[in-house]
């Protein structure tokens, strides 16, 4: 049997005509027409005013907090359950990362977590969207705007998802946006930053280009940084996007089949869909009641041996050596990290491959 990978990118002729189209316009490095379609485009999908592309979703979330004038000594809520990159954005700021816990259905922070984290010198908040799973946004918005908190979504596994009917990402101050090789769509490394403030929006094309004078070329008013995307890269990503509606949609049917395939195991979801919520099929979740972190790791090296890849859930910030903190101020993320992998996903997965990893999971499971 053919190796299965968790993921791979669907790269297509869509995508190679646009980057030869840029590699002929001689305009390879940071400026040019695709960097434009792909902020303008972006914005129209969102639902927002302003899109600014960087150079990938880490950065995206470190450039807003930097505009946002988050400073050393500042603290920021983050949920615990996430990848590092969260975490060491608002470090690089010289803030701190204050880890608050998640709700066991969705993975995502809520008010009610939040609240619990709330000090002093708290000044902003990171829901993140796990997985693809959208947070409560209009709650955490509430509880954000009673006290004047900057709210910056971290979007990088939910391009599409939405909350309530609207967008995520066009929920907080700012959303910030992966398009890394295994994400929805890529650019093979990048970023994308969506606002509707037009203040803010100029800044975070200032900082993102050295600080440079718009005024006066070359020169530099403050520290800033090169966090600029290239216009290969946003060639990619202009194709990419003309297709989401399909990706999204194939992805659905993905994890439906999955969930046809595994339905009635003992102990077993699958991706569960929260009140309130659109989610995206980013990743495939399987979730086991009666895992630990040892037999998941057990669990998942029966599965490679049968030719399937699988991947565990993100560790918790807090058992991490530079975030570490008491695990039982946040119980639910040190205690659903365990229980979690993700299968194969994405496009070109076919659907006997999708009834092989399944055959697979319900042999180990039997």
């Amino acid at each position: 049997m053919n190796f299965i990978p968790v993921s791979q990118p669907k790269i297509g002729d869509r995508e190679k005509a646009y980057v030869n189209q840029a590699l002929d316009s001689g305009w390879v490095s940071s400026l040019g027409v695709f960097i434009e379609r792909l902020e303008e485009e972006f914005s129209r999908y969102i639902g927002v005013k302003h899109t600014i592309a960087v150079s990938n979703g880490t950065v995206a979330i470190h450039l807003a907090l930097a505009a946002l004038g988050i400073k050393p000594g500042d603290e920021v809520i983050i949920p615990d359950l996430t990848f590092v990159a969260t975490a060491n954005a608002v470090a690089y700021c010289g803030a701190v990362p204050v880890l608050a816990d998640v709700d066991p259905v969705s993975l995502c922070l809520t008010a009610e977590t939040i609240k619990a984290k709330l000090t002093s010198r708290t000044k902003a908040i990171i829901p993140v969207h796990l997985y693809g799973q959208p947070a409560e946004m209009d709650a955490i918005k509430r509880l954000a705007d009673e006290h004047h908190l900057w709210v910056v979504e971290d979007v990088a596994e939910a391009h599409g998802a939405a909350w309530k009917g609207k967008k995520v990402g066009s929920w907080g101050h700012c959303g910030t946006f992966s398009l890394y090789g295994n994400k929805i769509i890529t650019t093979g490394e990048g970023g994308l930053i969506t606002t509707d403030d037009e203040a803010l929006a100029q800044r975070l094309r200032f900082l993102r280009d050295h600080g440079m004078s718009k005024d006066k070329r070359y020169w530099h008013t403050e520290l800033a940084y090169n966090y600029r995307i290239t216009n290969l890269q946003a060639a990619l990503g202009v194709a990419q996007l003309e297709q989401i509606d399909q990706f999204l949609s194939r992805r659905k049917e993905i994890l439906g089949l999955y969930q046809k395939e595994l339905k009635g195991l003992p102990g077993v979801t699958l991706n569960p869909q929260v009140p309130g919520g659109e989610s995206v099929c980013w990743l495939v979740c399987l979730r086991h009641d009666n895992w630990t972190e040892t037999s998941r790791a057990q669990f998942m090296q029966k599965l490679k041996e049968k030719g399937v890849d699988s991947r565990p859930f993100f560790y918790p910030l807090s058992q991490m050596p530079i975030y570490e903190q008491d695990r039982k101020l946040t119980p639910v993320s040190n205690a659903v990290y365990e229980k979690g992998i993700n299968l194969p996903t994405y496009i070109d997965l076919t659907d006997d491959q999708i009834k092989t990893v399944s055959r697979c999971v319900r042999e180990l499971l039997a």
